[in-house]
């Protein structure tokens, strides 16, 4: 029953959000929605909670601070700007007459069910939480939703800080956390969920883990990571020789160049 309030509350979201995206003509504005459709989800389960426990409570604390960060940055990073070129293509793959609907289902309803998939950990914690006792794998998932965070908000803030300085146009960030990994904003995101599948397991809800093994595969092989290498290998000339020296996902100590 509370899967589907909250299946019908992000879907409202989203016609909400389509409707927006039609007389501004820019279907950009459903990613800085991204994080504050988890942090809607999560709210929807902690109100028909009957009873609120700590591990609930400490969820609801955690994708509240991550969704709202993240949609603050989304929202500061792409505002003022035109419609990101990935949507841009499929406008004119389909036409400007039809994209319009078209959108609706492409864009606005699919990540309306993204949200509700991958959000699966937090409906697993909240339906299997019967007490306020928290177990070792609670503090776990903890710790490792703040090495997540702190990956994920620290690589944002140095990629933005990197940009600013037009003196590094068309150069590769290899410093602070992009010493150790080629993407720590990637690295952070995935294991911040992955600490949100411990949490699930901690209350006993198992198969809901599948959300989160969903969004890890969605930021290394899908929206993520493969799809910005692809980008970067074409655009950037430098960032071959990056390759060979930064790990692409798990942050490790770089390696010698084949050129030194």
């Amino acid at each position: 029953m509370n899967f589907l309030v909250a299946s019908s509350v992000i879907f409202f979201c989203m016609i909400l959000l389509w409707l927006l995206s039609i007389p501004i003509k820019n279907v950009s504005i459903v990613d800085a929605f991204w994080g504050m459709g988890f942090v809607i989800v999560n709210i929807v389960y902690f109100v028909l909670e009957p009873e609120i426990f700590n591990r609930t409570l400490l969820i609801t604390c955690l994708i509240s601070i991550w969704g709202i960060r993240l949609s603050i940055y989304l929202l500061k990073r792409n505002y003022g700007k035109p419609e990101d070129y990935r949507y841009q293509e499929f406008r004119k793959h389909y036409g400007a007459k039809n994209y319009w609907w078209f959108s609706l289902f492409q864009v606005f309803f699919l990540q309306g069910f993204l949200i509700l998939i991958v959000s699966l950990p937090l409906f697993g914690s909240f339906s299997n939480t019967t007490s306020n006792e928290l177990n070792l794998l609670d503090y776990f998932a903890l710790f490792t939703w703040i090495i997540g965070f702190l990956f994920e908000s620290i690589g944002d803030y140095q990629l933005t800080k990197f940009k600013k300085n037009p003196i590094n146009k068309g150069k590769i960030l290899n410093t602070g956390l992009w010493r150790f990994t080629r993407h720590p904003n990637y690295f952070g995101d995935a294991t911040v969920w992955f600490s949100f599948g411990l949490f699930s397991i901690a209350s006993g809800g198992y198969w809901h883990i599948i959300g989160s093994l969903i969004m890890i595969f969605l930021i290394v092989k899908i929206s993520g990571v493969a799809m910005l290498e692809r980008s970067l290998i074409k655009t950037k000339l430098s960032y071959k020789e990056y390759i060979e020296t930064t790990n692409a996902f798990f942050p490790w100590f770089p390696k010698k160049s084949k050129n030194d």
